[in-house]
């Protein structure tokens, strides 16, 4: 006799087939559906019915309401929240009042954008932590690299700026491929 009890293992009816309940436009069932961007939740009447929505809910959570901060468009309290790209200073007021402002302050290089010449490399932070340099006129300009800029034209290419890459400069455009090289202090 085994001491494995089979009839756990045996159903006639998946446990969580009706969890989600019926489609709002069409009365099916709603079921995890697979896509190649990932799984979500759609109607297994497809595709008579097209009805989707995400699996996993990305609403944004209120962590901390600032004392004495007041938004800049209503006046209302202003509180620290997480959201979907992570966490951000936003108004207490939303969705009447959308005004948000980045948690993690955002350095100004000072040195000017190569490619539109009119705003400057701001160093910031992506949501998994990640340190680049984008133009401060972002979305106009779209302009970013991923080491720190110095304001130093490349002497093969004339590109407006070289990054700090390994302890070298070395230009950013992808065709050039200048590299200085180190100094004698450095190689030592």
């Amino acid at each position: 006799m085994s001491k494995i009890d089979h009839s756990l293992f045996e159903a006639h009816e998946h446990a969580l087939e009706h969890q989600y309940g019926p489609c709002p436009d069409c009365g099916k069932e709603l079921r995890i559906r697979n896509s190649k961007s990932g799984p979500f939740i759609g109607c297994s009447g497809y595709p008579d019915c097209h009805y989707a929505k995400p699996l996993h809910d990305n609403q944004t959570t209120t962590l901390k309401v600032i004392e004495d901060s007041h938004c800049p468009e209503c006046g209302s309290s202003m509180a620290i929240k997480k959201g979907r790209y992570g966490m951000f200073i936003g108004c207490t007021n939303f969705p009447a009042c959308h005004h948000i402002e980045n948690a993690k302050p955002q350095t100004d290089t000072s040195v000017t954008c190569p490619k539109c010449h009119k705003g400057h490399l701001l160093d910031r932070t992506n949501k998994y932590g990640k340190r680049f340099f984008a133009c401060n006129r972002y979305p106009e300009c779209r302009y970013v690299v991923n080491f720190a800029p110095v304001e130093k034209s490349c002497p093969d290419c004339g590109w407006a700026i070289l990054v700090e890459k390994k302890g070298r400069l070395v230009c950013p455009q992808p065709l050039c491929g200048y590299k200085e090289a180190q100094s004698e202090q450095e190689a030592e």
